[in-house]
């Protein structure tokens, strides 16, 4: 193997001609490139797919499409944006946007005592919120209740249940968060 020179191309990975598809022929095979976004939340969705079309083109343009003699031409283009479309997934979930976006622009408002601008209380309530987003949602549901304006037995009359039943899921979903978070900080 040779070794790459500064500045210098990489020869390309497969000795098949070049081919130039139309951007056309791109569009038409939408479906399989939002097939492979399918795990990527609906208000991404657009904007991942827009990157691999406009990262497909480039690479066309470039002389980066080769497919293979012996597969059909759609087949080949298919196989093709199948991976750019995964790269270009994998890149979105590895991006810091992903990794670090916070649902509820303001989590500290759902506390009950007051937070100050202690890093730490911060931290904490941030820790709290994390861990209750990890809970079954009868959990999330009961322990959220607690901190709307109405009242327990207000919460089961609207659903149909007994006021002891409420406390009593109450109490296993507080347990349930208690160790989630015992077992978080360990």
């Amino acid at each position: 193997m040779s070794r790459q020179r500064k500045g210098g191309r990489r020869p390309p990975a497969a000795r098949h001609p070049r081919k130039k598809p139309t951007m056309q022929a791109i569009l038409a095979e939408r479906g399989i490139i939002l097939a492979t976004l399918a795990g990527i939340p609906k208000r991404d969705r657009a904007d991942v797919e827009q990157i691999v079309l406009v990262a497909a083109w480039r690479a066309v343009r470039r002389g980066l499409y080769r497919p293979d003699p012996k597969l059909k031409p759609r087949d080949a283009l298919r196989k093709w944006l199948h991976g750019i479309a995964w790269r270009q997934a994998s890149h979105y979930f590895g991006s810091a946007y992903v990794r670090r976006f916070i649902l509820d622009p303001q989590p500290l408002g759902r506390l009950r005592g007051i937070v100050g601008p202690d890093l730490h209380a911060q931290v904490e309530a941030r820790d709290l919120l994390r861990a209750i987003a990890r809970l079954e949602p009868r959990h999330q549901e009961i322990l959220l209740a607690v901190d709307a304006p109405e009242s327990l037995s207000a919460f089961a009359r609207q659903r149909g249940m007994s006021p002891f039943t409420a406390a009593s899921r109450l109490r296993i979903a507080r347990e349930a968060l208690a160790l989630r978070l015992l077992r978080w900080r360990r």
